[in-house]
């Protein structure tokens, strides 16, 4: 078996950070190869190398033993014959998905698109997929998981040997995962090298054959996954052993008193009759399936979307009249997004903007914000919560996902919030971030706040929550008050809306 890829000495830099160090590895033709590392690792920026969105760097890349070097993506997928999924699926909603498929490639009769060989051509291949939609359905009707066998369907259009998948599974059922790793062994066995981007170490037992890992820009090592363990991994990955399940290193500091009451709250849509308390000093987990409700229920109690029935009351005063964010915050709550990219920082500011922007009166200095008091915040909060590059005035959007989820957390240990709200906090985070976040939580609780947190993945609700509500299909259908009852196989019973108590 020869080399799908080779990388020999690459280094990028970007203003002020080195990304990439003397990376030097190889993939084999026609295996599940894993790219791992945390979060600002630099395995984006490698993949992006490859596929050509970034053509400025230092070293060579070979493709089956050629040196390639690609302009843009269109190039890496006209001449080299790679392809690269994304994370956040690139799709035109409105088109159908034999036009997303083909989009800019459509097949042509004369001077006009063939609309029927382009959907025969396209239907063969979801056929081949195993996919159950097809070429004539639009974008905007599949769900999350069929968006992505509809991105590898188009790699498979373009006759692609090498495909990245970046993080595939993240918004992913369980059940569509399943889906999307039998296509990968189909693709393995058609002799197609498949590149795999993912924290979920689990899967990377389940489908990869070896595992390159990636530390702080540098080459670490790569492993034959069949001769290696989880915890062998996460040494290499972070340098040390960490736990990957998120576990309790303080007791309870749950008290008595209620800082949130729900009471049959309703939005007329993705929940009803929805009650619960949330206690000072508490970390409340929220557990159910994608789709269970959980979202749209933290979205009413921050203001975002309103309510139609039931009420909210916060330290014991009911909330009455137009609720909206602001208000939310005033009040004390503060949310972090699941859609941290759309919803949790402003894309064209800086680190240290970010950070103050939900708390702005405490810069004022003679009516007008100062610049050198939002530095100092923003310092405190880097060595606070290990920021990673420590530069202010480093643009947010252009950090890794554990970092982005960092500096949307210094947002709201900025300002005098008492409850906050973590939605997904973990998604997309790697293991050593996870465990950074979970001991942040633990001491925002040992401060006095109060946290609700929103999870899709069971060992972290299980391991960090004082108390767990469980809802399926926008209802509550089980609450574990005590830690020592939190069974997984009954809270799962209870998400998939089994026997309800």
């Amino acid at each position: 078996m020869g080399n799908a890829v080779e990388f020999v000495k690459i280094n990028k830099h970007f203003p002020g950070v080195h990304v990439l160090k003397d990376i030097s590895f190889t993939v084999k033709e026609g295996e599940v190869h894993a790219l791992l590392g945390e979060n600002g690792a630099g395995k984006s920026t490698l993949l992006n190398i490859l596929h050509g969105v970034y053509s400025e760097y230092e070293g060579e890349v070979y493709l089956h033993g050629k040196k390639v070097s690609f302009k843009n993506p269109n190039d890496a997928i006209l001449n080299g014959n790679i392809y690269k999924v994304h994370q956040e699926t690139m799709v035109v909603e409105e088109l159908t998905v034999g036009q997303n498929v083909t989009l800019g490639y459509e097949p042509k009769k004369g001077l006009f698109i063939d609309f029927a060989k382009m959907h025969s051509d396209v239907d063969a291949i979801l056929q081949e997929l195993n996919c159950s939609f097809r070429s004539r359905d639009i974008v905007s009707t599949l769900t999350a998981g069929e968006k992505q066998m509809l991105a590898i369907a188009k790699a498979v259009y373009h006759h692609s040997n090498i495909i990245s998948l970046d993080e595939p599974t993240a918004s992913l059922t369980s059940k569509e995962t399943e889906a999307l790793f039998s296509i990968v062994r189909k693709l393995k066995k058609d002799g197609i090298t498949i590149l795999y981007v993912s924290h979920h170490l689990e899967e990377i037992f389940q489908i990869c054959d070896r595992a390159t890992i990636m530390r702080d820009g540098e080459f670490i090592t790569t492993l034959d996954i069949k001769k290696t363990t989880q915890d062998e991994l996460i040494h290499a990955m972070v340098g040390r052993s960490v736990s990957a399940v998120a576990a309790r290193l303080k007791p309870s500091q749950a008290k008595p008193e209620v800082v949130l009451k729900v009471d049959k709250l309703t939005d007329g849509h993705k929940f009803s009759d929805i009650s619960f308390e949330l206690h000072k000093g508490e970390i409340l987990g929220f557990y159910g399936l994608v789709g269970a409700g959980r979202t749209e229920i933290m979205r009413v109690i921050t203001g975002a979307d309103q309510k139609i029935g039931g009420k909210i009351t916060l330290k014991g005063k009911e909330v009455t009249g137009g609720w909206n964010s602001t208000k939310a915050l005033k009040a004390g709550i503060g949310l972090l997004p699941e859609d941290r990219k759309t919803q949790g920082f402003n894309k064209l500011a800086s680190n240290c903007e970010n950070i103050a922007i939900s708390s702005l009166e405490k810069y004022l200095t003679g009516g007008f914000t100062s610049d050198s008091k939002k530095m100092e915040n923003a310092k405190y909060f880097f060595r606070e919560l290990d920021i990673n590059p420590k530069l202010p005035e480093y643009m947010t959007v252009n950090m890794s996902g554990g970092n982005q989820q960092k500096v949307i957390l210094a947002k709201w240990m900025s300002t005098n919030v008492d409850i906050i709200i973590f939605d997904e906090p973990t998604k997309g985070v790697d293991v050593a971030a996870k465990a950074e976040i979970y001991r942040l939580m633990e001491e925002l609780v040992a401060n006095g706040k109060s946290i609700i947190v929103v999870s899709s993945e069971l060992p972290e609700a299980v391991g960090i929550s004082d108390r767990l509500i469980v809802m399926s299909e926008g209802k509550i259908t089980a609450e574990f008050t005590d830690r020592k009852d939190m069974d997984s196989d009954v809270i799962l019973n209870y998400a998939i809306g089994g026997n309800q108590a």
